[in-house]
């Protein structure tokens, strides 16, 4: 049944709400995503959705009406909301009009055993970067990024916003580096980081059939002693006065060669 909701007052609005908050996030296991497209994307990929919220201008858009449905079968909350609503629960004008409302999916290392590539983060710190860096590891068809050690909520709006979908489709894992360290090696992965101290170009460098690509985070870069672990370090050459890129640019950058030496397996022809 599809209830009628108008008031920013109502309990599943504050819900929803209050997911910009990381203890709300943390407390409920929830995460909102925002947009028709990805909340399909989220049930097609067997996500749990907790409750779906629509304005009554969408409703009339077939696929909205689709999507209430398939809501509605999998035992979801739908409502159909205000535009003030929505606008209060994404805090900002002109918000989707479409919101889902997401049980957290963290990936088991055991799982990312087989992939040809995955990302490694090393306390990030940006979200946006984080979530650019989703999308660029589901773009390669990579097999996951692992958060090494307190890292930023992979399931916070700007994380979620910047992946466009991603989220759904490109598996995390977290990690202490010592686990990580441990269970990569056992798997057999080929180590790479990249860092000013590297002895070769990322386009000369080869990075094997099975890789685990190593990024610092924003502010400092990797750790020596992980960059120790490596078993490769790698620079991206500069010819301007900058000295460095963006992590979520300089992640995207060495990705694409790394796929490129694995014969861009999987691209869309």
């Amino acid at each position: 049944m599809i209830q009628d909701v108008t008031s920013p007052q109502n309990n599943l609005v504050k819900l929803a709400k209050s997911l910009d908050r990381k203890k709300a996030r943390t407390e409920s296991g929830l995460f909102l995503a925002e947009g028709a497209r990805h909340v399909g994307e989220g049930l097609d990929l067997g996500w749990e959705l907790e409750a779906l919220l629509f304005s009554a201008a969408a409703e009339a858009r077939p696929a909205v009406q689709s999507l209430a449905q398939q809501a509605l079968k999998t035992g979801a909350r739908v409502a159909r909301v205000s535009d003030r609503v929505l606008e209060a629960v994404a805090k900002r004008d002109n918000a989707q009009s479409v919101l889902g409302l997401f049980r957290q999916r963290y990936t088991p290392l055991v799982e990312l055993a087989s992939a040809p590539l995955i990302i490694a983060l090393e306390r990030i710190r940006d979200p946006g970067n984080l979530g650019t860096i989703l999308r660029t590891l589901d773009s390669v068809g990579g097999g996951g990024v692992v958060l090494l050690e307190e890292s930023c909520d992979p399931f916070s709006i700007e994380a979620v916003r910047a992946s466009m979908g991603s989220i759904f489709s490109a598996p995390v894992a977290r990690s202490d580096f010592a686990g990580f360290e441990t269970w990569r090696r056992a798997q057999g992965f080929k180590m790479a980081g990249t860092s000013l101290k590297g002895s070769t170009r990322h386009t000369e460098t080869d990075f094997g059939t099975k890789t685990v690509l190593l990024m610092g985070n924003e502010q400092s870069g990797i750790p020596d002693n992980w960059a120790e672990a490596c078993d490769v370090l790698v620079r991206l050459p500069m010819a301007g006065r900058a000295d460095s890129l963006n992590l979520a640019i300089a992640t995207a950058v060495t990705t694409y060669e790394i796929w490129r030496q694995q014969g861009f397996k999987g691209a869309r022809d």
